[in-house]
């Protein structure tokens, strides 16, 4: 069954795309390493600053897990010149909004506003880079947040415990297997020496990124950004990622996980996946456009068409990769089954459809419609100057360049039948999967 309408959408979107995509996007380095980069769009006079730092949950110290995203929320509580709150007050003030958001690889702070307020939110922003104050009742405060967030997000989620559950099995050695909230009994001693601490170590303009998207020009910002950060001294100590490898997985890691919560059973798997990489994005581009075949529609995938509509033994099924990471990352599936099918019988449905799929190949007129939706989807991602924001700030703050983003779009498009199914035998491998089954806890009993 093929979806004309989406199609017609998109091809009438890729039609439009060249007025939409014409942003000027430029890049540079201030003397004291802090990168900038510049994304032109004179179509409102709004402008979105973004700070990147390239530290994330997977740089913390061992026993801190959750001190890079406690830090996150700490950042908004004053520094000697702004008092303990002040900083989002003065963005509402002037009409804007922010907010800030932790990786496993980074930790971005942005705000939007009025393009003529862009003097002062560098201002403020770049006084927090480096004269943050934490008052000591400030900190049970802020830890009794973050527990309080992990326990709505996590511990009341079955199906978010198995994912943590999941990638803890995942990476035995590397710090992805650690939960960016953090684990409970290790965010419950957090402090405030440890939030200065991890601070003071990371948080300096030569491991940053400035992201500037909108009303402005690279003269203005670049002015901008030499009045307010490039004052800020380098930090000497600031030193290139040195994280823990993952040793090869040899063998197929399985988890049950039962609770009376589960309203519908499910089968989650994830595999170890390549991401991308700087001037190597090829194999990256095939388990992109892979995912989107495999179970990017709820009607034309190929696992939704063998599972859900020829067998009717899946209610829903999905597949997902992100290559947005430093390191190795995973490419993941997702079948619930229906009522009165087992576990294991559509477990034993979405390896079959795999497998045939590896056999037969994609159909082409599949993987051209895939490819055209996952270009507009590209194109219409970097019609707004939050998305470019992101796009860029993400991309540089996991070893990417501007090189790399501007050259995704073709890549994608250049993608093989060929590509795709040589890195669909290479990735989907049993050997290096992690299976988990999340079912009720009578089915379990």
């Amino acid at each position: 069954m093929t979806d004309f309408r989406g199609l017609a959408l998109a091809a009438a979107f890729l039609t439009a795309a060249p007025a939409m995509a014409e942003q000027a996007v430029t890049g540079f380095t201030l003397d004291n390493g802090l990168e900038v980069v510049v994304i032109q769009d004179r179509r409102a006079p709004v402008v979105v600053q973004m700070v990147w730092y390239r530290v994330g949950a997977a740089d913390e110290p061992d026993g801190k897990s959750g001190i890079a995203h406690f830090l996150e929320h700490l950042m908004f509580k004053g520094t000697e010149k702004i008092g303990p709150g002040a900083f989002s007050d003065i963005v509402e003030a002037q009409g804007g909004s922010d907010n800030a958001f932790t990786s496993w690889d980074y930790t971005a702070y942005f705000q939007r506003v009025a393009s003529d307020r862009l003097d002062l939110m560098m201002q403020i922003e770049s006084d927090r880079m480096t004269g943050l104050t934490i008052a000591p009742d400030q900190v049970d405060t802020e830890r009794s947040v973050i527990l309080e967030e992990r326990n709505q997000r996590t511990d009341t989620s079955p199906g978010a415990l198995l994912s943590e559950q999941m990638r803890a099995a995942q990476y035995l050695n590397h710090p992805y297997g650690i939960p960016i909230i953090g684990w409970r009994h290790e965010m419950e001693g957090l402090t405030r020496d440890d939030a200065l601490a991890f601070y003071r170590q990371h948080y300096a303009p030569n491991n940053a990124i400035l992201v500037v998207a909108g009303d402005v020009t690279p003269d203005e910002v670049r002015a901008l950004a030499e009045t307010h950060y490039g004052v800020i001294p380098a930090a000497p100590e600031i030193a290139p990622r040195d994280r823990v490898s993952e040793p090869p997985q040899l063998a197929e890691r399985r988890l049950t996980m039962s609770d009376p919560r589960v309203s519908e059973p499910y089968i989650s798997r994830s595999y170890l996946a390549p991401e991308r990489d700087p001037g190597d994005q090829t194999k990256a581009a095939a388990l992109t456009v892979l995912a989107e075949l495999l179970g990017g529609s709820g009607t034309t995938s190929v696992l939704a068409r063998a599972l859900q509509f020829d067998q009717r033994k899946a209610v829903y099924t999905a597949a997902f990769y992100d290559g947005s990471s430093v390191d190795d990352t995973t490419f993941g599936l997702v079948v619930v089954p229906t009522p009165g099918t087992s576990l294991q019988d559509a477990e034993d449905a979405m390896d079959a459809a795999i497998a045939d799929f590896i056999a037969k190949g994609p159909d082409p007129a599949d993987l051209e419609r895939i490819k055209t939706q996952i270009r507009a989807a590209d194109i219409y991602s970097r019609d707004d100057s939050d998305g470019l924001a992101r796009l860029y700030g993400e991309a540089l703050a996991t070893g990417l360049t501007l090189e790399d983003v501007k050259a995704w779009p073709d890549i994608l498009k250049s993608v093989t039948a060929d590509d795709i199914i040589a890195a669909a035998k290479d990735v989907l491998d049993k050997r290096r999967a992690v299976t988990g089954w999340l079912m009720r806890e009578e089915a379990a009993q």
